[in-house]
C-alpha cells in the first residue's frame, strides 16, 4: 500500500506505472487529490481514502481530519465529505491518528461508516495502543492491520531490510501488509527491481482488499 497521494502528481506516476497490483491511498482536500484519485482508478490500481486523524504529538494532519472531541455526527460529516471527494474507493486507512485510533467511540463511528458504505478499513497502526481491532470485534466488522512501514528510513538498504521483514511475516502467517509513501524517492524503482525476484520466490503482490478477503479469519485482519 502506498500512502500520501494528493500533494502532487509527479511522485504518483512512478507507482501507477508499476506492473503489479497495489493499493494507493489519497489524502483529501489537497491541490491534486481529485486528479490523483482519477488517475489511480484509470491505471487500474486500487484506491483508498487516506483519512487524516489527530495524532498524540500535535502534528497537523491536514485538511478533512477527524479530531478528538468530535461528535459522531461531526465524524460522519467529515468522512462523508472526504469520501465524496475521493470516491469511489475500496476502503480507507488512517493518516497519523494515534490519538483517534485510541478512542473507541470515534473508531466505532468510523467503522460503522465503512460498513454502511461497503468499504474496508485498514488500521495503519500508528500506535501500539490502537483500539480499532477491539471496536471491530464488538461490531463484527473485518478490518486489516499494517505489518511493516517500508520507508521510515529513507535509504535503499533500510527499505530492503523492511521489505525482508514483511516477507518474513508473510511467510509465517500467509500474508502481510506493507506500507510505503509516494514521497519516497527510490521506493517505486526498488519495488520494480525486486518484483521479479519476489515472483521467482513464490510471493505475489496484491491489493489490500484482496489481502483482507483472503485472510478474513486471521488475527491480522482484526479477528
Amino acid at each position: 500500500m502506498i500512502d500520501d497521494a494528493g500533494n502532487n502528481l509527479h511522485e504518483l506516476d512512478a507507482f501507477l506505472a508499476l506492473p503489479f497490483p497495489l493499493t494507493i491511498a489519497v489524502l483529501p482536500g489537497l491541490p491534486h487529490s481529485v486528479e490523483s484519485a482519477r488517475r489511480i482508478r484509470a491505471a487500474g490500481k486500487e484506491l483508498f481514502l487516506h483519512q487524516p486523524m489527530e495524532a498524540l504529538g500535535g502534528q497537523n494532519p491536514g485538511p478533512g481530519a477527524v479530531y478528538a472531541g468530535m461528535s459522531a455526527a461531526q465524524v460522519r460529516a467529515v468522512l462523508e465529505k472526504n469520501l465524496a471527494e475521493i470516491g469511489p474507493v475500496a476502503g480507507m486507512n488512517n493518516h497519523q491518528g494515534s490519538r483517534i485510533t485510541m478512542d473507541e467511540a470515534i473508531m466505532e463511528t468510523v467503522l460503522l461508516v465503512c460498513r454502511e458504505k461497503g468499504i474496508y478499513f485498514l488500521d495503519s497502526r500508528t500506535t501500539a495502543d490502537t483500539v480499532a481491532p477491539v471496536a471491530a470485534r464488538r461490531l463484527g466488522i473485518l478490518i486489516g492491520e499494517r505489518d511493516v512501514f517500508l520507508d521510515n528510513i529513507q535509504d535503499k538498504a533500510a527499505m530492503i531490510r523492511s521489505m525482508r521483514e514483511g516477507l518474513e511475516r508473510a511467510g509465517k502467517k500467509g500474508a502481510a501488509v506493507m506500507i510505503g509513501h509516494v514521497w519516497s524517492a527510490d521506493l517505486a524503482a526498488l519495488l520494480e527491481e525486486l518484483y521479479p525476484e519476489l515472483v521467482e520466490q513464490g510471493y505475489s503482490l496484491s491489493t489490500v482488499s484482496k489481502f483482507m478477503m483472503e485472510n478474513a479469519d486471521s488475527e491480522s485482519s482484526g479477528y
